[in-house]
């Protein structure tokens, strides 16, 4: 029987009908402006339902067009909003299943990452996780064969953060996501404020200006950042808006950010 972790937010953050989703993928996809051409080996990129943070996580993975065929292992790192615990929690899945089909989970790299003081097997933590579930119908639209491992980040140090994306950083195969939010229910020009700062703070690869009330998933932000002090790297924010631009009110909003790290030749 295959093990597989089954969508848990199909239907709620995005459309549970493979046809329907894969049309919403490709028109969020094709709404996007022709870009600078970039070799993305890094990704920050939000997760809310697609509704209100679709068009910018597209802004993202537009950029992946292009290395289609040469990208085929993803790292996904997101917080997890439901369970508690300290480290990094693997899945003990063999694929992450999406109305759009199953994506294999690479288990050799995940045996090596098993090994890494502070990185667990937590089912529990990846079962009605949606950070990186939203993430999947976007990489299956815009790439053809590949694995994932995908990483649910509790409580843990940039420096063990760090370590995982180091460890699995590998060549041109190798993609790395972040999946985070921004700002959280602040009115819009509030919001536009911290996200600016927050934009600029991981331009500059500065790992202690980001904090929980920056962005969700700081802590898989913060490793990143930690990372590039010793590995060089240009970031470049590909789109930053809020759901009052996209589709909510702009009493309360939510902020959403897109952010392409590339190496440095």
């Amino acid at each position: 029987m295959k093990n597989s972790r089954l969508p848990a937010v199909a239907g709620l953050f995005y459309p549970a009908d493979s046809d329907v989703l894969a049309d919403s993928v490709a028109q969020q996809l094709n709404h996007v402006s022709p870009s600078p051409s970039y070799i993305p080996k890094a990704l920050i990129v939000p997760h809310a339902g697609y509704i209100y943070s679709g068009d910018i996580a597209a802004s993202a993975y537009h950029t992946l067009l292009p290395l289609r065929n040469s990208i085929t292992r993803v790292v996904l790192i997101g917080p997890s909003h439901r369970v508690g615990f300290h480290g990094l929690a693997l899945s003990s899945a063999d694929y992450f299943t999406t109305p759009l089909g199953d994506i294999r989970i690479d288990q050799a790299a995940q045996a090596t990452l098993a090994s890494i003081d502070g990185v667990f097997v937590i089912d529990e933590a990846h079962a009605a996780e949606h950070s990186l579930e939203v993430q999947l119908p976007f990489l299956q639209s815009v790439l053809d064969d590949f694995t994932i491992i995908p990483i649910v980040a509790g409580d843990a140090n940039p420096e063990l953060v760090a370590k995982v994306i180091e460890t699995l950083w590998g060549g041109d195969e190798t993609l790395i996501v972040i999946s985070s939010d921004l700002s959280h229910y602040h009115d819009y020009h509030s919001a536009q404020q911290l996200d600016n700062a927050t934009s600029q703070a991981i331009v500059a690869h500065d790992v202690q200006a980001i904090h929980s009330y920056n962005a969700c998933g700081y802590v898989g932000i913060r490793g990143l950042l930690h990372f590039t002090h010793t590995h060089s790297l240009t970031t470049s924010i590909i789109d930053l808006r809020n759901s009052g631009d996209t589709a909510g009110s702009k009493d309360s909003v939510v902020g959403y950010g897109a952010y392409l790290f590339e190496e440095v030749a």
